[in-house]
């Protein structure tokens, strides 16, 4: 499956012959920013590499705003060849099957060499059906880590080399942070329902619901609301009370990323792809670690899960458009392309090649704490608890994660309480689903 740059472009060029025009192949996607410029790089170097195809990349803001529009698309016949999906919208697209064109079928329809057991398998068990198959092509794979600002815990006394390992060493190290005054906060973190909810439960080995977290049945039940569960978020809600922990605020989180880049808190919760950003925008020496965990909890540490997204190919396009993004999808998974928007963007290396290259070139011997999130995600093989999430209406379902943390911080309810009323709302959006396309 993998191929070199020149192969790749020698045989596009053998197969492209005296065509007289390149196909176009739309990519609607949701990275903006240094990551959106270097996707379009990376497309740049696919249409250079070839002259039969044309891949033209279109920003259309957010993850949900891109799913979004791209289903009304789809509905109005103005569908995009290739769209990107974030993890939680799985669900949904597969429910979807009038629209979809399964990447394992793309690929033996139109003659692409492709090997599934190439790919991480934390990465590719989240997006293959009942039978192991391939729905939609791995693009940029992250997980959560911690970042920490090594002068300020050398500051207060701590170990700079030493990252907290367990929660009562989040709270400790945060506790002395602040009394010896060498930041504001001890720790901030992005993304509460994936980091602090969904990583949290799969990273203690608990699930998050039944029929393997909604892999076994589209009518599945939540249990956010266990006992290790209510315990931490009235852990966060006690230290956020006790100025120990800042709320970045809901969705991405947008308040933690300058709280950590400012040096205001000394400990950051966020997507391993965040590290170009954190490198950019911070002028301390950044240290790394996994996520912490709480050490009497059978089966802790566990593996953490995936976030970021995948590339979904939509029905109703000329065959030689499904030729064109079968090969980009080939290019796209060389271990060339990978390993270099890996080491610059701090997703993981979705393939075990891709990997291999970088730890190769001496990419991580160079870059300490890059292998973090490589680490912390395969630690131990996924079970049914942390292989990962599936459930209908789940980016609706994030939204009530938002609001009844705010609920708890606010004091309206206790974290028993929130929980109980996210498992309940939770619930009754996924059964409006199941219902809908059962």
């Amino acid at each position: 499956m993998y191929r070199t740059f020149l192969a790749g472009a020698s045989l596009a060029a053998l197969c492209a012959g005296g065509a007289a025009a390149q196909t176009e192949i739309t990519w609607w996607h949701a990275m903006g920013g240094e990551l959106g410029t270097k996707l379009e790089e990376i497309v740049q170097g696919y249409n250079d590499s070839q002259d039969q195809f044309e891949v033209s990349p279109v920003y259309k803001g957010t993850y949900t705003e891109t799913m979004t529009a791209a289903i009304s698309a789809f509905r109005a016949g103005e569908q995009p060849d290739i769209v990107q999906v974030f993890e939680v919208g799985t669900g949904t697209m597969m429910a979807a099957q009038g629209a979809i064109y399964p990447v394992y079928e793309l690929m033996e329809d139109t003659g692409q060499s492709f090997d599934p057991e190439a790919y991480l398998p934390a990465v590719v068990g989240y997006y293959t059906d009942t039978d192991g198959n391939m729905l939609s092509m791995p693009f940029n794979s992250s997980t959560p880590i911690l970042y920490y600002n090594k002068a300020v815990f050398e500051e207060a006394g701590l170990d700079p080399e030493q990252p907290p390992e367990t929660w009562s060493e989040v709270e400790e190290a945060s506790r002395r942070i602040m009394e010896s005054g060498a930041a504001e906060c001890g720790f901030t973190s992005g993304w509460i329902s994936w980091i602090q909810l969904e990583n949290f439960s799969a990273w203690h080995d608990l699930p998050i619901g039944t029929q393997q977290n909604g892999f076994g049945g589209i009518d599945p039940d939540l249990t956010m609301n266990g006992e290790t569960q209510v315990r931490h978020w009235n852990n966060l809600a006690e230290w956020q009370e006790a100025g120990l922990f800042r709320y970045g605020g809901p969705g991405g989180g947008d308040d933690a990323p300058p709280a950590f880049y400012a040096g205001e808190c000394a400990m950051y919760m966020n997507s391993s792809a965040s590290r170009a950003g954190v490198m950019a925008n911070t002028d301390f020496e950044v240290g790394f670690g996994m996520l912490p965990h709480y050490d009497d909890v059978e089966g802790a540490p566990q593996n953490s899960i995936i976030g970021g997204a995948t590339l979904w190919v939509l029905r109703g396009q000329s065959d030689e458009e499904y030729t064109g993004v079968a090969d980009f999808f080939d290019y796209l998974s060389s271990a060339e392309v990978q390993a270099d928007w890996h080491q610059f963007s701090g997703y993981l290396p979705i393939t075990e090649a891709a990997y291999e290259l970088s730890r190769d070139q001496g990419y991580y011997d160079e870059n300490p704490g890059a292998d973090t999130a490589i680490e912390q995600i395969t630690l131990n093989a996924p079970t049914e608890n942390s292989k990962g999430l599936r459930f209908g209406n789940y980016v609706q379902i994030r939204n009530v994660i938002d609001e009844e943390f705010q609920n708890l911080l606010s004091g309206d309810k206790t974290a028993q309480e929130a929980l109980d009323s996210l498992v309940e709302r939770g619930n009754q959006l996924i059964d409006d689903f199941a219902q809908a396309n059962g």
